[in-house]
């Protein structure tokens, strides 16, 4: 059961949602997805790609900056672990803006600074949560990463340019493994936790399978660490 810091998360978690791309696009319109197909495959981007990378930038950031915070908090190498892997990952959506010319909302790589003020309060409430308790701190954890598994799935349903979709990919398995790693951790701890960003089927399906090798061929560097090496780490401040 979710306790009231939770909560308080969670209504943070939507507002979040509801200024991300496929929101702002109408979610799936006919017409959107139409406008995708027709101009993949030419070198612009459509308004729907462009804005999906500029949020997908700063969401990797977000889970970075989290986890690096978090680690400061209680020392838990799962969270230094998959910070490594995030910042891989903001890098590679990063490289994408820059191939094709666009402003990068990053314009301060400090910890907890965003461009989009809607990263800006999830950053504060999801610390505020993860700093309770070591119970919490993987709840958050999970929660993002469920967060990033719903919001590439759904974008992967409109953009069909290459490279973008390989890259994205790539961002979806390295999620999947790290929702695979805290979970473990929380079953371990003998807590409970209930998906609320993606179905019950789809977290049962990728929490009880194995994890997955990002492509190396994409702009990002296979992560390698966040499931082999996040079982340390202590329970209390």
């Amino acid at each position: 059961m979710k306790t009231p810091m939770i909560k308080t998360t969670l209504i943070s978690l939507a507002l979040l949602a509801m200024s991300s791309p496929y929101a702002l696009a109408g979610k799936w319109s006919s017409q959107n997805s139409t406008q995708t197909n027709q101009t993949a495959t030419t070198s612009a981007l459509t308004s729907f790609e462009e804005t999906s990378l500029k949020f997908m930038r700063e969401e990797e950031k977000l889970a970075r900056d989290v986890y690096l915070t978090l680690y400061d908090v209680w020392g838990m190498p799962i969270f230094q672990n998959i910070a490594s892997s995030e910042q891989k990952h903001t890098d590679s959506v990063a490289n994408l803006l820059v191939k094709y010319g666009i402003s990068d909302p990053v314009t301060n790589d400090a910890i907890g600074e965003f461009t989009d003020p809607a990263f800006t309060e999830l950053y504060a409430a999801l610390v505020k949560t993860g700093s309770e308790s070591y119970e919490a701190a993987l709840m958050v954890g999970a929660e993002i990463e469920e967060l990033d598994i719903a919001d590439l799935n759904n974008q992967l349903n409109i953009i069909k340019k290459s490279d973008i979709v390989n890259v994205y990919n790539n961002l979806l398995k390295g999620s999947k493994n790290h929702l695979r790693s805290f979970y473990s951790l929380i079953v371990n701890g003998g807590f409970e936790y209930t998906p609320t960003h993606i179905s019950q089927e789809e977290f049962d399906a990728i929490v009880n399978s194995s994890s997955e090798t990002e492509n190396t061929n994409t702009s990002e560097t296979t992560s390698s660490t966040t499931n082999t090496t996040t079982r340390g780490g202590r329970r209390g401040r």
